[in-house]
């Protein structure tokens, strides 16, 4: 069959593509603005917040993968192959959003915090792929940058939402252990936008058939299946049993030290990875050359040289991230609102100040997708743009030991919102441009690996750490973050741009 070149997207066609990240990023800001905030209302300690938010980070690491692989293998007739996910995850996070707000006890938001993480999880995963899909090469840039916008807009609406109902007079406050009703009405408003949002591109889209996207030219070098189980098939155990090992060690670490409980998950995982690679392994010498397990681990075992040195980028800036996550609201509710107490009154104020800045650095990093990223790119190359952007998110974590005013926060979000843009859109345009087509959706779940292992390794040991040094005090958490993002641009120094 003779190659052709997908035809280009106009700035129509982009915003069609990448509308639903809209929708999804509004779910993913009020998750990551407002569940520390319930989960202390409800009772959590500061101590207990990472064990909380394992279930998200938990999620994503066993629902990426596993949705990459199957999207590259579905195709629903007009629906087609990404756009299935799309519709089951908006569906499946518009009811966790709409349920949150009515939790009534921890256990209850942890499980919806967990039903929310995988809905959401299942739609984002194919909207990576989605728009390596749709876009030729020259277009991947750009479309990733729009992606990024529409990522930033939504993270802006997200978390500004509780702050803004407070000044129009819903009450910010309530009875001890009820959640506030600016933060019950943000999160229903935020479900019907997700899920109208996701909609807008499920019915503005028409993917390209399986026979189209074999005859495209720019999808990267074909890759035969079987080569990668057969490669597989030819490992030794020994490093499944080392990862076994490894587990066991942290795990018996754990209990000699009496570490923080949240460790023996982090044991579990790597003891879990050991047996999972042993039964693909054995699967693949087996023969059973359709199985998913042996699929998955062969091309996790077998990513490409690019992609791991990205991923060591990337689990450094995820690291860095999730620790400002979890560690926002009680940072600038004690150091700059004078109250750790999540039944106060100043606390809450601090909570919907996290909002502010929250939607203050996710609207930096619209702005700069669309104007900074592209511009630098073009030329110093995206490698080049990539560690600026990780040292401007290094300088805004440093920042908050510099100021003692609330208001100037924000120029400390300027440099996150800078990092957050550069993160969202600059590894996976790379990506884009230098993986197969026909296995675009699996390698983007296992490079979501390397975002959603640090988020893991954070909440399982950050808590030890912040105990065993500074107790009480989490503004130093601020410090791992910007000491971690400074370890994500020497990272990316090992990464050569390919000219295109």
């Amino acid at each position: 069959m003779a190659s052709t070149a997908k035809p280009r997207q106009s700035w129509a066609g982009l915003w069609n593509i990448s509308f639903g990240f809209f929708g999804i990023q509004i779910g993913f800001a009020l998750q990551n603005s407002n569940m520390s905030r319930i989960f202390q209302t409800l009772g959590s300690s500061l101590d207990d917040l990472p064990a909380l938010w394992v279930a998200a980070p938990l999620t994503g690491l066993l629902v990426q993968p596993i949705i990459g692989h199957m999207s590259d293998r579905t195709w629903l007739g007009r629906l087609g192959r990404r756009r299935p996910y799309f519709l089951a995850g908006a569906i499946l996070a518009a009811l966790s959003l709409i349920l949150m707000p009515l939790s009534g006890a921890l256990l209850m938001a942890a499980l919806l915090l967990w039903m929310l993480d995988a809905s959401l999880n299942v739609s984002m995963e194919p909207f990576r792929a989605f728009v390596g899909d749709m876009l030729p090469k020259d277009q991947h840039t750009a479309g990733y940058a729009v992606q990024t916008a529409f990522i930033g807009a939504g993270a802006v609406v997200g978390s500004i939402f509780p702050y803004l109902l407070d000044h129009w007079g819903v009450a910010n406050e309530a009875a001890p252990g009820q959640i506030p009703d600016t933060v019950r009405y943000s999160f229903w408003a935020g479900g019907v936008a997700l899920f109208a949002a996701v909609m807008w591109t499920i019915l503005t889209t028409r993917e390209y058939s399986p026979d189209e996207v074999r005859a495209f030219a720019d999808g990267g070098e074909e890759v035969d299946g079987g080569q990668t189980l057969r490669a597989l098939a030819s490992r030794s155990l020994t490093s499944s049993v080392l990862w076994i090992a490894a587990g066991a060690v942290v795990v018996a670490v754990t209990e000699i030290y009496a570490l923080e409980k949240e460790v023996y998950l982090l044991g579990g995982l790597l003891i879990a990875y050991g047996i999972a690679s042993i039964a693909g392994i054995t699967m693949a010498k087996g023969g059973r050359s359709s199985n998913m397990l042996s699929s998955i681990v062969g091309d996790f075992s077998g990513m490409p040289p690019l992609m791991k040195k990205l991923a060591l980028a990337q689990f450094f800036s995820w690291s860095a991230l999730f620790i400002m996550w979890i560690n926002t609201t009680p940072v600038v509710a004690q150091y700059f609102f004078g109250s750790a107490d999540a039944d106060s009154a100043a606390y809450q104020d601090g909570a919907n100040w996290v909002g502010v800045l929250f939607a203050t650095y996710n609207g930096v990093a619209a702005i700069a997708a669309l104007t900074l990223l592209p511009f630098l790119a073009r030329r110093i190359g995206k490698v080049r743009t990539h560690i600026a952007g990780l040292l401007c998110g290094a300088a805004g974590y440093a920042s908050f030991f510099l100021f003692k005013d609330p208001q100037h926060l924000l120029i400390a979000e300027i440099g996150v919102g800078i990092a957050w843009a550069s993160i969202l859109a600059m590894p996976y345009a790379i990506l884009a441009s230098n993986l197969p087509q026909q296995k675009l959706g699996i390698f983007m779940g296992l490079f979501n690996v390397f975002v959603v292992v640090p988020q893991l390794l954070v909440a399982t040991v950050m808590g030890s750490i912040m105990k065993a040094l500074f107790p009480d005090q989490p503004i130093y958490t601020m410090a791992f973050a910007a000491g971690v993002m400074v370890l994500a641009a020497l990272a990316m120094l090992r990464v050569e741009e390919k000219a295109q």
